[in-house]
């Protein structure tokens, strides 16, 4: 079960979102430093002892217009139970149990998927003993928590990671050493017809694989004597046509095929751009270590002038900041334009995720580099780094060996990531840098 996914759904105001960050603290700093996108962010990973599971917040879903907040809330509570591993309803003991904290219990209590009920804002004595009238909704697992203490949300943590295996992270399959494409982006970019140009042009395809989840599709090609697996998330079941059209949907999809996923490829719809959401889910990818390439679809559709594309790109690049080294493809759909063209650029970027640099090699390079532009000095005494090598992880991590590992800032960190993509083919692969004490 690659990428374990947790879904916080209940009522607006319990503390959804409290949690949430909650939840999120301990990789906050570190995340905030690399992914460039904090805005908004309703999805995340969580890490305790040593485990890390996807966590989605619905709070920011829900539309705003009072009269249709039961409906989406159900709504959400019925996707969060067939998509999510875990679904954490929340309440707020202030208030006591309210009829849609009924409803949704009602709906919850039917679900195969484990259902752990977290009453918010038991913060003293006499909230505690108020707080035992939520045993009444049927469940067996109930936390006492308060979001904004924290208190309680380590024995949370405790339970969830309890429920996630060790060697849940990929499946070792025959099929391990063949890349994994996954196609992602909103609703009506593409997707689904991105898919059918690919399988229309190509009639030889080896086999279809059952998803590890069970509706994403594994289908495995073999384009120009490669061979690849397509995740599709365009949605596979439309029996329910509600859920199509909901955010909420499309990125808790998206979230658990970046967790199967080698490379993603997110695609944009060229005349509305990149939003706040592909943005957060490039952010997740490139956190998760992924390879990413972006196509600009519907290219055909933009008026055209000199340097379109070039400006585009630049644009693009300005928004996806600090993490630019990624490739875009302007393709379109309909006229087959570059389609195949993109699946070249992610085998490649396939390869640079594997890319293993000498050691020799590595000093050689950035020793000079560090030579050439030395770490700030810090209470009078010289930053000295001696020595690098990479890491024998799956994707690509590089090892500082420096006298004050701590005491290295950011700036100087993507100093040493620009040297690192300068001298070795890295595009559209995040890089994860170490400093150690020598």
């Amino acid at each position: 079960m690659p990428g374990f996914t947790v879904a916080i759904v209940g009522r607006p105001n319990v503390g959804k979102s409290t949690l949430f960050n909650r939840l999120l603290e301990q990789r906050k700093a570190i995340v905030d430093d690399s992914s460039g996108v904090t805005r908004d962010r309703q999805y995340g990973i969580a890490e305790w002892n040593g485990k890390s599971f996807n966590v989605i917040d619905t709070g920011g879903f829900v539309a705003k217009s009072e009269d249709i907040f039961e409906r989406e809330i159900r709504k959400q509570v019925k996707i969060a139970m067939e998509e999510a591993n875990l679904v954490l309803f929340m309440c707020d003991v202030t208030t006591g149990i309210t009829d849609l904290d009924a409803d949704v219990a009602d709906l919850l209590r039917r679900s195969n998927k484990p259902v752990f009920l977290a009453v918010n804002k038991v913060d003293n004595h006499e909230r505690q003993l108020e707080a035992s009238e939520f045993y009444g909704l049927g469940f067996e697992h109930v936390h006492f928590l308060s979001s904004m203490s924290g208190s309680g949300t380590g024995e949370l943590l405790d339970e969830i990671t309890a429920l996630i295996k060790e060697d849940d992270e990929q499946a070792e399959g025959p099929d391990s050493d063949i890349p994994k494409i996954a196609i992602i982006g909103q609703p009506n970019v593409g997707k689904s017809s991105l898919l059918n140009a690919l399988i229309g042009e190509e009639r030889n395809i080896v086999s279809d694989i059952a998803g590890t989840t069970r509706d994403t599709i594994h289908t495995r090609y073999n384009l120009y004597q490669k061979e690849f697996i397509l995740i599709d998330t365009a949605g596979i079941r439309r029996k329910n046509k509600v859920h199509e059209d909901l955010e909420f949907y499309s990125v808790i999809r998206a979230v658990r095929a970046l967790d199967e996923a080698d490379i993603c490829m997110l695609l944009l719809d060229a005349e509305k751009g990149i939003t706040a959401q592909d943005i957060s889910i490039f952010s997740l990818a490139a956190r998760k270590g992924k390879g990413i390439v972006i196509l600009v679809n519907k290219w055909d559709l933009v008026e055209k002038h000199t340097n379109s594309a070039r400006d585009y790109e630049k644009e693009l690049k300005e928004r996806i900041a600090p993490f630019t080294d990624v490739p875009i493809v302007f393709t379109s759909v309909p006229e087959k334009q570059r389609i195949f063209k993109a699946i070249e650029v992610a085998l490649d970027v396939y390869e640079n995720r594997k890319r293993k640099i000498q050691t020799s090699k590595l000093n050689e390079i950035m020793l000079k580099a560090i030579d050439a532009f030395k770490p700030p000095v810090v209470r009078g005494t010289p930053i000295k780094i001696k020595y690098v090598t990479q890491l024998p992880t799956h994707t690509p991590a590089f090892a500082f060996f420096a006298n004050l590992p701590d005491d290295i800032k950011t700036p100087y960190r993507n100093y040493l990531e620009n040297k690192l993509r300068e001298n070795f083919n890295f595009q559209g692969v995040p890089l994860k840098i170490f400093f150690r004490k020598k």
